[in-house]
């Protein structure tokens, strides 16, 4: 009898696709996670893999590579990876990393069927070199920030960059700002850094005035590696000082690891400073796990619905919760707008979405501060189904369910000036008042600053 593995966190997905594969004729194999899936496909060699693209610990792209640059360890395997999204980015690199399909969820009965008589050909190209990534090592011992610097039970959190896609500076943008993301957050002795759009630039810079002639030590949190999010780590000032120790964390990118994607976008013809030149201490970690700890910080992730590898973070501070989810598309409104199944009703489509926007619910839920992508109205969204953001009702009702308690609009579209954000401030506010809700609803500026202090 054949067996197949299915490597899935989704309890739902993966019960439903093993009813569909024993009542084939299948012997049927689950892991609710990566690193698992990975030995049971090593040890049993499956005939067949279905992994979900963003399965915690190991993803459906790292295994796809790991195996194919292997092929003796599991000869003939064939490799489905199941993307919850459907953006024809994530298929298109399923298919460079070694997959032999990829398959949009929810799958049905009948989707099933025919996978499992469509793939009687060969494993995927097995010429791909990527390894998985490397287990994570312990952090370097960090020492604190001085109380001047974060007092005592407060959290800072303070916008350096909060512009999408693109910077815009300009006479239309001086309000709220024209850099990309990069978000300053000072809790419990730490000193943590969201993304590294341009905004991360004037931030290395007041860094280095502050903290003249003192060793600086903090922790740079990456969601993705999209350019906008990236861009500014060339010139950081921090990374130039070598005194200073920069830990940079985050998840592999969906071609290329971390390192990678960081150290190309200043190789020779673009950039004349190398990632190796860089003289301060740079630990950089793929993470695996979905929870760790900067210092006293627990740290929770989630998996975003955007195209590629995106993740958001949760930073539980002595002082309250900062979330932090830069470029997200809610899921039902997505699947309703980009597939006809589910427009016309179908129960299976749906359901699923509404599973996927209450994980993200029970993520945020009770945050002091949400920061999240908001890039569109409802009127501009209807033209940007399968972008990867979302609309700003769509976030004010997430919101509200979650009983968050501060929502900060970001992720700016780049072609929105001052008076368009401002509008689009007033219709949250408007939205959460006529639900009777106290909800405080602001769009994130450049220099805005929140404190956070814990109860007494």
């Amino acid at each position: 009898m054949k067996s197949a593995l299915l490597i899935d966190e989704d309890r739902v997905t993966r019960h439903a696709l093993a009813q569909w594969l024993r009542e084939a004729g299948w012997n049927v194999l689950e892991a609710d996670e990566g690193a698992t899936g990975l030995a049971l496909a090593l040890e049993k060699k499956p005939a067949l893999i279905l992994c979900d693209l963003l399965a915690p610990l190991y993803t459906g792209f790292q295994l796809c590579r790991f195996l194919r640059a292997k092929p003796e360890k599991l000869p003939g395997t064939q490799i489905v990876v199941t993307a919850s999204g459907g953006y024809g980015v994530d298929r298109q690199t399923a298919f460079q990393a070694g997959a032999d399909e990829c398959m949009v969820k929810p799958i049905l009965q009948s989707d099933l069927l025919r996978l499992l008589k469509s793939l009687q050909g060969t494993p995927g190209d097995t010429q791909t070199t990527d390894r998985l990534a490397a287990p994570e090592r312990d952090d370097p011992d960090f020492p604190p920030l001085s109380r001047e610097a974060v007092p005592e039970g407060e959290t800072l959190v303070r916008f350096w960059g909060v512009r999408g896609s693109i910077a815009t500076p300009g006479a239309s943008t001086l309000l709220f700002g024209g850099n990309t993301a990069c978000v300053e957050v000072r809790a419990d002795g730490q000193l943590v850094v969201l993304d590294a759009g341009t905004g991360i630039r004037p931030l290395g810079l007041r860094l280095a005035g502050e903290f003249k002639g003192v060793p600086l030590c903090l922790t740079l949190l990456i969601s993705h590696t999209h350019w906008d999010h990236i861009q500014g780590l060339p010139f950081f000032a921090a990374a130039y000082n070598p005194k200073n120790r920069l830990r940079i964390l985050g998840y592999e990118g969906a071609r290329a690891g971390l390192l990678s994607a960081l150290s190309s976008q200043m190789e020779s013809p673009y950039f004349p400073v190398g990632w190796q030149q860089l003289p301060s201490h740079i630990v950089l970690r793929e993470l695996q796990q979905p929870q760790f700890q900067i210092g006293p910080i627990k740290v929770d992730t989630v998996y975003l619905n955007h195209p590629g590898i995106c993740v958001g973070y949760r930073l539980n501070t002595s002082a309250g919760s900062v979330a932090y989810l830069p470029d997200n598309e809610p899921f039902q409104r997505y699947k309703y707008n980009a597939d006809p199944k589910a427009q016309h009703g179908s129960t299976e489509i749906l359901a699923f979405a509404r599973r996927m926007d209450q994980k993200l619910i029970d993520f945020i839920h009770g945050a002091d501060i949400l920061i999240i992508d908001s890039q569109y109205d409802a009127e501009e969204y209807q033209t940007r189904v399968g972008w990867g953001h979302g609309c700003v009702d769509d976030v004010v009702a997430l919101a509200l369910r979650a009983n968050v308690k501060r929502l900060c609009l970001f992720h700016h579209d780049p072609t929105h000036d001052d008076l368009k954000l401002s509008s689009m401030v007033e219709w949250a506010r408007q939205f959460v008042a006529a639900l009777g809700e106290t909800l405080t609803v602001d769009a994130a500026c450049e220099g805005q600053e929140i404190v956070l202090r814990a109860a007494r």
